[in-house]
């Protein structure tokens, strides 16, 4: 799995010009599943995010969580980020999950993270066209893929 995660101040997505989801306070997390990954990928990486410190504290030092600040998540499911361009100029998505491996693991990512947080993560759409807006924070954003866990 591969993730983007940004800090927001607030952040929504728009489907057919209905706004599915919104947040105030916390993470935009972009995931991209691949075949290979499992429930042990979203275990981890859900951990990881929920815990993740990089939200200022009282004196503006990067040491607070989601969880600590009772921050929200929005969750979409974003197959461009298993883009491979080692060859031409158009990407090739063949390691992007088809969506009969890539909806239950998303689904399961997302049951992991509500259990992780502690309360309900807001989502996208899957496969739908969707627009999103964010306002970055800091500009605070984080990559992080569980084949490479640095």
């Amino acid at each position: 799995m591969k993730t983007v995660i940004q800090r927001v101040s607030h952040a929504s997505v728009t489907v057919n010009e209905k706004i599915v989801a919104e947040i105030q306070k916390g993470l935009l997390v972009l995931l991209g599943i691949e075949d290979a990954d499992t429930q042990e990928d979203s275990i981890w990486l859900t951990s990881k995010i929920v815990n993740l410190r990089i939200f200022g504290d009282e004196n503006d030092v990067m040491n607070l969580s989601v969880q600590d600040i009772a921050g929200d998540i929005i969750v979409i499911s974003q197959f461009t980020l298993q883009a491979s361009t080692k060859k031409g100029n158009r990407p090739s998505y063949l390691k992007a999950s088809k969506a009969e491996i890539a909806i239950p693991l998303y689904e399961n990512f997302i049951q992991c993270l509500e259990n992780q947080l502690g309360k309900k993560v807001q989502t996208g759409i899957f496969a739908a066209d969707m627009k999103v807006q964010l306002l970055n924070d800091g500009p605070v954003t984080i990559v992080i893929d569980t084949k490479n866990k640095e």
